[in-house]
């Protein structure tokens, strides 16, 4: 993409997935952007938020070459706050794209969105799959997991170029344990508490169609981050670079921040 080729070529530049437990589901940046730069993909397999970040701060320093550019998708926008609130220093610019919204108020709809978004078949489906995953007895939660995560993933786009599998692993318990570690941190006030820590720039990249309501996102952070720009495409849901409509103006709108962040 026009403007990528400025940006130097070794690991400044960190990708951080979604989830918690897609492993993998940013590799399409990660190509796309690796045409022209050194990227660098962790993968998050610790079960507590703590483990994750400091897994993530010992790859940092082995791989790459502070400080670093991160761009987080959904919980990996959420990862990259928090890791960047721990160690400011490391951190030069933060691109959050579909990030979870920071106050509870914001968040009760968007199971409910997304259910309704799918067909009859599919919404019973949903509904069973997620009723399967509570149940204690079962035994390959993996595999439900993701099948619930192919249903969220149809329901959360709004004109997919691709809905075939793109993660490289899902694993349930990761999802599990990170995610309600993650909502007691929202409910309590210490997520958003968190960003007095951030100093670096912030881009909040969402979709208008991206059933995290961006008033989550903007409301909250917007008073306390002092540089900090919100960006909302049009007709576009939670994977912006999966998006007929704007996959185009995602990346031109990425190698613009990039290229500020050298």
């Amino acid at each position: 993409m026009e403007g990528l080729n400025e940006i130097i070529s070794h690991f400044k530049i960190v990708l951080i997935h979604g989830g918690p437990g897609t492993a993998g589901s940013m590799v399409p940046i990660a190509n796309e952007l690796s045409k022209n730069a050194g990227i660098l993909e962790p993968l998050q397999t610790e079960l507590t938020i703590d483990g994750q970040i400091h897994k993530l701060q010992l790859i940092l320093e082995k791989n790459g070459e502070s400080p670093f550019t991160l761009i987080g998708h959904s919980w990996g926008a959420w990862l990259e706050y928090i890791f960047t609130s721990i160690y400011p220093s490391e951190v030069s610019r933060l691109i959050m794209i579909g990030s979870g919204t920071f106050l509870e108020e914001y968040a009760g709809n968007i199971m409910t969105t997304r259910i309704q978004r799918l067909t009859v078949n599919e919404k019973t489906e949903l509904t069973s799959l997620l009723t399967s995953l509570e149940d204690s007895t079962l035994k390959d939660k993996d595999t439900t997991f993701r099948k619930a995560a192919n249903l969220i993933r149809k329901a959360d786009s709004y004109s997919p170029i691709d809905l075939s599998v793109s993660m490289i692993q899902c694993r349930y318990d990761i999802f599990q344990s990170i995610w309600k570690e993650a909502e007691d941190l929202r409910k309590t006030g210490e997520l958003l508490k968190m960003a007095e820590n951030i100093m670096c720039p912030v881009t909040a990249i969402h979709g208008d169609y991206d059933p995290h309501p961006p008033a989550g996102i903007t409301e909250p952070l917007s008073g306390l981050i002092k540089d900090f720009k919100f960006i909302l495409l049009k007709k576009c849901g939670h994977e912006p670079w999966n998006e007929k409509n704007v996959r185009e103006e995602f990346y031109r709108i990425l190698a613009e921040e990039l290229s500020q962040g050298i």
